[in-house]
């Protein structure tokens, strides 16, 4: 994407084609899990999770375990604010953006998510649009028409016998990859939270 300067969290998870990430989250486990492979079957993302701590805070690794992004969800906020960080860091001179639901009651997920220079946060840098629970949502440029990614749920016979969900993302050239699955693992955990 023109514009954010090689990528939001780093030059290397953006691709001048289109790269398309098969998301599988185990639906019946206490902890998260979520897989993420390309289609060469390629994991370039896991996940680790807090189980059990007053903090709720995911760290985005990179293939080799090395962390990309912390995901840390803000205590005491009525919109679900999230900061994410750079690496395993939560220091806000690390901060890279923070999103936030557009508003208290939603029948349809929408979210906005602005990068860490935006401290007025007046209009945000990209907005998150769709239905969680159909796993279809789009991700747009701030107010604009211009999608950057697109979720799509994609149920197998497989998925529905082991409590697996299974969903396609496609994101665009030159749009930050590794930012978009940060995006996607927050908007699951906002909507774990509101099924509760």
């Amino acid at each position: 994407m023109q514009g954010f300067g090689g990528g939001i969290i780093g030059p290397q998870y953006c691709a001048p084609y289109n790269v398309d990430l098969a998301i599988v989250r185990k639906v019946l486990t206490l902890a998260d899990s979520f897989s993420v492979t390309d289609i060469n079957g390629q994991s370039p993302f896991t996940l680790k999770g807090s189980l059990l701590t007053l903090q709720d805070h995911r760290v985005l690794l990179d293939a080799a375990g090395t962390p990309v992004v912390t995901l840390r969800r803000k205590l005491m906020t009525a919109h679900d604010r999230w900061h994410v960080f750079r690496g395993d860091s939560s220091d806000m001179k690390d901060l890279i953006f923070s999103l936030k639901r557009s508003s208290l009651f939603q029948l349809k997920t929408e979210l906005d998510v602005f990068l860490a220079h935006n401290t007025e946060e007046k209009v945000c840098d990209f907005k998150v649009k769709g239905s969680w629970f159909e796993r279809s949502c789009v991700i747009y440029a701030g107010e604009s028409l211009n999608i950057v990614a697109q979720m799509q749920k994609k149920d197998t016979a497989q998925s529905i016998m082991f409590g697996k969900d299974n969903f396609m993302v496609t994101v665009y050239p030159n749009v930050d990859y590794a930012f978009i699955v940060a995006l996607i693992v927050i908007l699951d955990k906002i909507n774990k939270r509101q099924k509760k």
